[in-house]
């Protein structure tokens, strides 16, 4: 199986899909993460059938996933959510599972009473390719940790291709997310109902594992000895990258001058504040 066609999960099934930082300076971010050997797709202006959403993007594919990048250009209600988020502090503030079915996502967000909004049907043009998605999530006071939501990707060889997966540090895969909780039992039990995925306790953290990554939640003190710093709670707080060679990795972002934390055999890294947020990196 090709590497998009490993972005369709099966039938019942979820991945890790991508996480995304929400910047100011939708460039500076792209340059960091030059810096660090990976290849960033060119930027890319999202839209529905209707007309602009008013945000662009740029992206960092993976083998298994991506880390997208997004910054408002336009004044409309979904960057002024975007903006406000940044206010609050510059990171990731969005993760996203794939699903096979967004629609049937959809009714199911409802039936749990989610109050997902309606479904969008996103397009963007990436060179003289289109990339196409849907996407379902919930009203957002139902999630407050970030915009959590569901993708159903519908044209994955459109910007899954060699080019764009040429990166030159060995990451290979988004593994998994991070997020920040002052009542972890009360976050897992609703982030378990919202993915329908159980969860289970992971020494101080509860874990929630999809067919494809895993999402774990715990409370600042908890996350603060893997990561160091991480935002107020709610909020996701970084992801963990699969590398072939962490530690070789680990000292390349040491070299850039990143603060790299190591415990229990896993490298933190603090990522600049044009990108904000952190990373684990594991093999």
């Amino acid at each position: 199986m090709n590497t998009p066609d490993r972005q369709r999960p099966p039938p019942g099934a979820l991945f890790l899909d991508h996480v995304s930082h929400f910047v100011p300076d939708l460039d500076a971010a792209a340059r960091a993460l030059e810096e660090l050997g990976f290849v960033v797709t060119a930027e890319s202006e999202q839209q529905t059938p209707e007309g602009r959403v008013g945000a662009s993007n740029r992206c960092v594919m993976l083998e298994e996933g991506y880390i997208e990048l997004l910054t408002p250009t336009h004044d409309t209600p979904a960057t002024r959510r975007i903006r406000e988020s940044i206010a609050r502090f510059a990171g990731v503030h969005l993760a996203c599972f794939g699903t096979p079915d967004a629609e049937g996502e959809h009714r199911r967000l409802g039936a749990h009473g989610f109050a997902p909004r309606p479904l969008v049907d996103l397009r963007r043009r990436l060179g003289r390719k289109q990339v196409r998605f849907k996407v379902a999530r919930p009203a957002a006071e139902r999630m407050p940790e970030g915009r959590i939501q569901f993708v159903e990707q519908l044209t994955p060889e459109a910007i899954w291709s060699e080019k764009n997966l040429a990166h030159r540090n060995g990451v290979t895969g988004l593994k998994a997310l991070y997020v920040v909780a002052d009542d972890v039992a009360d976050a897992a039990a609703r982030w378990a109902e919202f993915t329908g995925m159980l969860p289970r306790r992971d020494g101080e953290l509860v874990c929630l594992e999809a067919r494809r990554g895993r999402v774990y939640i715990g409370s600042t003190p908890a996350l603060r000895k893997l990561f160091g710093d991480v935002p107020p709670a709610p909020a996701l707080a970084g992801y963990a990258l699969s590398v072939a060679a962490p530690e070789r990795f680990a000292a390349r972002c040491a070299e850039s001058g990143l603060p790299v934390k190591e415990r229990d055999g896993r490298h933190a890294v603090s990522l600049p504040a044009t990108l904000g947020g952190a990373w684990l990196l594991e093999g």
